[in-house]
């Protein structure tokens, strides 16, 4: 048999189903908020303390680079939120055939993003 296999995968060149990429976006966020994990820990340390501690923390987060990372943060939870959710579904076979996976993944990337906007606006 001689069949022209790869030798080395081109991943740019892949063309990932919709399911997949929220797959990933759902790792990805899952990774940024474990990392994020100490700062958010630290700014909760921080508004409790002291007053000075609390008003120095307002101040570091009225900044707008700090207002993006907190709403990229957002975003993120929101995404792992609602995906955990559509894969709860999937585990409860709620989530029985390709045209619903794909339904439900439209529907993760359409309610995460509505509610990144609408908190994120309500927070900024």
């Amino acid at each position: 048999m001689n069949k022209k296999r790869p030798k080395h995968l081109a991943l740019h060149l892949i063309k990932l189903p919709l399911p997949g990429f929220v797959s990933i976006l759902h790792r990805v966020s899952g990774l940024v908020l474990f990392l994020a994990l100490p700062a958010l820990l630290m700014m909760l340390q921080y508004s409790l303390r002291s007053i000075e501690t609390y008003t120095e923390l307002k101040e570091i987060l009225n900044q707008p680079m700090s207002k993006l990372v907190i709403f990229a943060l957002l975003w993120s939870f929101l995404h792992h939120f609602c995906a955990g959710l559509r894969y709860l579904a999937i585990d409860l076979h709620l989530v029985s055939n390709l045209t619903q996976a794909r339904n439900t993944s439209w529907a993760v990337l359409f309610t995460s993003l509505a509610l990144t906007v609408l908190l994120g606006v309500k927070l900024w």
